[in-house]
């Protein structure tokens, strides 16, 4: 992780969890239904923990984790539960997961790191469990007005490191648009994988 990135959301903890975000919520509605009832969800870089509260409303078994131990202790006030504090290249599970989502966090990963940590996310999914994530999408990594580092991948850029990383048995990739912590629009990338072996 990027550490001038990490230390943005260390910061700004309770700021970005002021902000409500509805918009992602049809995709996190499609993910789920990709799953079998009461599955289990391994969420990165969760956040203040939105996400978090509407899959454990839908009945679905989530492990919460943050880069950030502040942003990690707003979620858990939030949830009234323990939110874990995990980097990415930390994650060492295999077989263990559904599900991992991680809307908007993968795309602050070092483009020459990303290939290892979907390759860690896919070891960590039983066979067949499906992994959400979101990009801003360019043509090359670069910082924004905050100072925050991403990797900005094209589509072709994004499917060649996913294929890197392992088999996948499906790869599906959206576009759209969404407002960011800095009030500009940015156009996003919505990937959706499914493990294969």
């Amino acid at each position: 992780m990027d550490e001038p990135t990490l230390h943005f959301y260390s910061r700004n903890a309770e700021a970005y969890a002021g902000r409500e975000i509805t918009s992602r919520q049809a995709r996190l509605t499609a993910f789920l239904a990709q799953l079998p009832p009461a599955a289990s969800i391994l969420e990165l870089g969760c956040g203040a923990g939105g996400d978090t509260a509407e899959m454990l409303a839908r009945g679905f078994d989530v492990r919460p984790t943050d880069g950030s131990a502040e942003m990690a202790a707003v979620a858990s006030k939030r949830l009234g539960r323990p939110v874990g504090t995990l980097l990415f290249h930390d994650l060492d599970e295999v077989d263990a997961y559904d599900g991992v989502w991680a809307n908007a966090c993968l795309l602050h990963v070092p483009r020459d790191q990303l290939a290892d940590i979907l390759g860690r996310i896919r070891r960590a999914l039983m066979p067949s469990g499906y992994f959400f994530a979101s990009y801003k999408t360019g043509e090359a990594d670069g910082r924004d007005t905050l100072n925050r580092y991403y990797n900005y991948p094209s589509e072709d850029w994004l499917r060649s490191t996913y294929a890197q990383a392992g088999t996948w048995r499906s790869l599906s990739i959206e576009r759209g648009d969404v407002k960011g912590f800095d009030g500009k629009m940015a156009p996003m990338l919505f990937a959706v994988a499914q493990r294969g072996d």
